[in-house]
């Protein structure tokens, strides 16, 4: 059986390997590390070759990765689908001229950036990330892109918050995740 063209047993074996951790980094909220799925190497392997698999013939030019978990799994596929990997980073990290992003967050703001020459007019993006929630990042993420001139083709994750709603505060780009964890 396939769930989000994944093999049920595959989806399984990928969420098993994600350590949940209650309380933190605040009282009620439970954390999802996928530190322990990046130590296991049949989960690793299984996550990178679903992106991969999922993108190989999708006419991809660059894969952008979200500071920080987004970059292992990004370099990753970059690598895999012969193409250039392009960091969204946290401000203030990047050495070279930057457009820079402001999102929300649930108490505040946060902003990220994108070297001013990392994608072309044109280019087609897979955006990636380790985890959506709320979905301020990505969004952030596409918007840089958008300012370059590039077309996103898909934002993809390992995990989703489905009762965060970070799905539907994505308008009019296709979001891919792996496994969601919903109220548990």
């Amino acid at each position: 059986m396939e769930l989000n063209g994944l093999n049920s047993n595959h989806m399984k074996r990928i969420k098993d390997s994600i350590r949940s951790i209650p309380n933190f980094p605040i009282e009620n909220i439970t954390f999802r590390d996928i530190t322990t799925l990046m130590q296991d190497p049949e989960a690793f392997k299984l996550a990178c070759d679903e992106f991969h698999n999922r993108y190989k013939d999708k006419k991809i030019d660059k894969v952008v990765g979200i500071d920080a978990r987004g970059f292992v799994f990004g370099a990753v596929l970059a690598y895999s689908l012969g193409v250039g990997f392009i960091p969204v980073r946290k401000k203030g990290k990047l050495p070279f001229k930057t457009l820079s992003e402001k999102y929300s967050l649930e108490y505040g703001t946060a902003e990220v950036e994108i070297h001013e020459d990392a994608i072309s007019k044109g280019e087609r993006v897979v955006i990636i990330d380790d985890l959506i929630a709320t979905g301020g990042t990505v969004n952030a993420a596409i918007n840089l892109v958008k300012k370059l001139g590039g077309i996103v083709v898909e934002c993809a994750f390992i995990v989703e918050l489905p009762e965060l709603g970070g799905r539907n505060n994505i308008q009019g780009h296709d979001i891919f995740s792996m496994v969601q964890f919903d109220g548990e």
